[in-house]
């Protein structure tokens, strides 16, 4: 590649990273020592030496030997290995070192080209210290004879300049310029030899350069005269062309030179050598000394050089010679796969990355020509990256589309590079991308909403059910926390009720929960993940409190005293099916645990009633007879349907009876004969309490009623009669407000003595009564009662209290 191509790809590259980038060029001399300063780069590229070390700051250079370090805390470059410029770059001029310092977190490109200047630090020096010659002393003046150039490593005016050949009488240097630029030495003969006289001559060869100080070195040149040889070898042509393919095998034949002499004998007989004097051409190439074909020696590649110039000699017996050139062509072949060199590449990426970002730089080489060397570039399908090109071989990964680490944590990338040689060879690089996460996704519950349940007298603590948030971010940003939203229910906070783990989210039951008082409730939890800012959604949960059987059924009718006897009337004439009450129950549970069920448990005639299993109907079942007894007492179970079932009794007395009369006689015996025994010293004490109660508030009566209407007359008189008007109402006259089910009352008193249990009694029964209640306590049992008080024979006092469920008029 020549000098002018790599400026002009440093110039491409320059312009590829446009503001990111810049160029800088130093010169050095050749051989200085380690450790010395290049150049300011920090200074000449103008950045600052913070930038350096938080970007990294590092040298991306192709050559595997790197001269040149960066020092980044001065901002330096100095000499890392001895440069040796005609190591380095041969005959090359100008000899340049290419490099670029690569700066990240953003990405920064700059090159820097160091042309290496040559010393004079290599003398001319001849392949052979001597050169033998037989020449004829036949020879005419003006014979030439080429002797063998001299190298010098140097180049410019430190190069070889001249020769110098010791002053003799025969012989003169003359210099003969070649088509690529070379010189020829060439010996002329100036004044005949004569053998006789001198059949030897010894010359010195002295090769100048032009450096200062100058430096030279010397050959012999040994010169043996022969007698008449007038006939020198004469090639058939002055240059021979040849074309090869690189890769070919050692021993393959490139041409045959050929040369005439018109001499006979030993003089005629023609030698064929290769007079190269540099040293890589002759292990490249040889050539028969007798039939002049060329042959291939060594491995020939077109990568390191395209074309190879032979100088082949031909001598006869008497030392004549003559000689010609071998152009050798190179022919390319696609031997060379792209190679992928990374300058930088990123290993992780943000996931709210935008697109254009440079993820990473790299440059790709095929040192084949032509198609072989034309390189193109890929990625894999349905990858969120592309790739960036320049003609200069750079190459930049940069995002085009909107990452996702939710939807690929990681992307393992694979760069292939195909070149447009037949066949076609490629290579390949794989890179790993790890997407950071960011805090972009709400924690997310499983359901819309949560129902759970729980049975009621539960204990405090117990855990309900667990809800469950997902969050698709990762690490922190996917730690969910469940709190518990501050509301109220019926006015009491629900912390008091539930409680949720902020880790796990298992719900637990605080309290105790009564489905009598409340059936469900309901709040809300917030899921918050740990990201800053904190994403959170919330769920709502509904909590359903199941009933348990912990309520046994309540009967509200008839209603149970411990003092009074509650008695339904139902006559001897009725029919069957006559419905002789309804035991009326409730349960506060719910479902079946509510569903109530009737059955007569104990009954006096079993034959006579029945309860019905679903509605609580006492009816009777058959005729009433004159032979049933007048008083029944039934037993009725309420019992519910839970698992186990509660169950209640209500007594139901029942009055066989076409008459008031005979039902109070025989309800009478029946109140005494339970009270007396018992309760006998109780009554009597209680007795005497209330009566002289009585006559206390009857006298305190008496006195306000004389006082009452005594005052009343002195205002009348006082007035002229003009009193305001006061409504009448009638003695004992009392009114229930009409809220009950029982709405009329009616009180009888009846007085008896002491031993007159079973004497007669006036008494005038209401209109429909059905219900009768005997009280000796003087304590009504149950709400709006129709309460009569009678005077039997004895002097007793009974209360009767008949019921109605209906307005009863007379």
């Amino acid at each position: 590649m020549s000098d002018s191509v790599v400026v002009w790809q440093v110039l491409l590259v320059a312009l590829f990273l446009c503001s990111v980038t810049g160029q800088v060029s130093y010169s050095i001399p050749e051989e200085m020592s380690k450790g010395s300063m290049v150049g300011n780069i920090a200074q000449d590229l103008g950045l600052d030496l913070k930038r350096l070390k938080t970007g990294k700051a590092r040298i991306y250079t192709e050559d595997s030997t790197q001269y040149i370090e960066l020092n980044k805390d001065r901002g330096l470059l100095l000499i890392r290995e001895r440069i040796d410029r005609e190591a380095l770059c041969g005959k090359k001029t100008p000899c340049a070192l290419h490099f670029q310092i690569i700066l990240e977190n953003p990405v920064e490109l700059y090159t820097v080209n160091v042309e290496i200047t040559d010393i004079n630090d290599n003398p001319p020096m001849f392949e052979k210290n001597e050169m033998k010659f037989k020449i004829s002393e036949s020879a005419v003046i003006g014979a030439k004879f080429v002797l063998g150039r001299a190298n010098d490593a140097d180049v410019g005016v430190n190069d070889l300049q001249s020769y110098h050949l010791n002053t003799n009488d025969n012989f003169e240097l003359k210099l003969k310029s070649q088509p690529d630029g070379q010189k020829n030495v060439e010996m002329v003969l100036q004044k005949p030899l004569d053998r006789e006289k001198e059949d030897t001559l010894a010359l010195i060869l002295t090769a100048l350069d032009g450096g200062d100080p100058q430096l030279s070195s010397t050959a012999q040149i040994v010169i043996a005269v022969l007698d008449v040889n007038d006939n020198a070898p004469v090639f058939t042509q002055p240059i021979y062309r040849a074309s090869i393919m690189e890769n070919v095998p050692k021993g393959t034949v490139l041409t045959t030179v050929s040369a005439l002499d018109d001499d006979k004998g030993s003089n005629g007989e023609i030698t064929y050598a290769i007079i190269n004097t540099v040293d890589e051409t002759r292990d490249m190439f040889e050539i028969d000394e007798k039939s002049g074909i060329l042959k291939l020696k060594g491995a020939i590649d077109f990568e390191k050089s395209r074309h190879y110039q032979i100088q082949v000699q031909a001598s006869d017996e008497g030392g004549l010679t003559d000689s010609c050139k071998v152009h050798i062509d190179v022919l390319d072949t696609n031997d060379n796969a792209p190679s992928i060199n990374i300058i930088t590449m990123s290993n992780v990426i943000s996931e709210d990355s935008k697109p254009g970002v440079v993820v990473g730089m790299f440059k790709v080489q095929d040192p084949d020509s032509g198609d072989d060397g034309r390189v193109e570039c890929l990625t894999q399908d349905n990858l969120p990256f592309t790739l960036k090109t320049t003609a200069n071989g750079f190459y930049s990964l940069v995002t085009d589309d909107e990452l996702d680490r939710e939807r690929n944590a990681m992307y393992n990338i694979t760069v292939t590079c195909n070149d447009a040689g037949m066949p076609s060879l490629s290579g390949s690089i794989s890179l790993s991308l790890q997407v950071s996460d960011v805090n972009d996704n709400a924690p997310m519950f499983e359901k819309s909403s949560y129902q759970a349940s729980v049975v009621e007298n539960n204990t405090p603590g117990i855990s309900v059910f667990r809800i469950l948030a997902k969050d698709a971010d990762w690490n922190q940003n996917a730690r969910v926390t469940y709190i518990l939203e501050d509301t109220t229910i019926n006015g009491v906070s629900v912390s008091s009720f539930v409680s949720v783990n902020a880790e796990s989210g298992v719900i637990s039951a605080l309290r105790s929960f009564d489905y009598e008082q409340i059936k469900s409730f309901q709040f809300r939890v917030k899921a918050q993940d740990g990201g800053s800012p904190p994403l959170s959604s919330n769920v709502s949960v509904v909590i359903n409190i199941q009933d348990q059987n912990d309520n046994a059924p309540q009967v509200l009718y008839p209603v149970q005293t411990s003092g009074s006897v509650v008695a339904e009337i139902v006559p001897r004439s009725a029919d069957i099916g006559y419905m002789v009450t309804k035991v009326v129950a409730v349960d506060v549970d719910s479902g079946q645990n509510a569903w109530l069920s009737y059955k007569l448990q104990k009954a006096t005639d079993r034959a006579l009633f029945e309860v019905g299993a679903q509605n609580g109907e006492i009816r009777t079942i058959r005729q009433v007879t004159d032979k049933d007894a007048v008083k029944q007492k039934l037993t009725v179970v309420v019992e519910d349907n839970g698992q186990p079932s509660r169950s209640a009794t209500v007594n139901v007395n029942v009055a066989l009876a076409d008459s008031f009369p005979e039902v109070l006689s025989e309800f009478t015996d029946f109140a005494h004969d339970k009270e007396y025994n018992d309760n006998l010293t109780f009554y009597l004490v209680l007795a005497l309490a209330v009566v002289s109660f009585l006559f206390i508030v009857s006298v305190i009566a008496i006195l306000s009623v004389k006082c009452y209407r005594w005052r009343r007359e002195r205002m009348f008189y006082k007035s002229n009669g003009q009193l305001p008007v006061i409504p009448y109402y009638p003695p004992l006259y009392a009114d229930v407000g009409g809220t009950g089910t029982l709405q009329h009352v009616y009180n009888y008193e009846h007085y008896r003595t002491t031993d007159s249990r079973k004497s007669d009694m006036k008494y005038v029964r209401p209109c429909d009564q059905s219900i009768l209640s005997l009280d000796n306590t003087d304590i009504q049992t149950l709400p709006h009662a129709h309460n009569e008080k009678l005077i039997d024979d004895s002097g007793d006092q009974v209360r009767i209290s008949l019921f109605s469920p209906y307005p009863s008029y007379c």
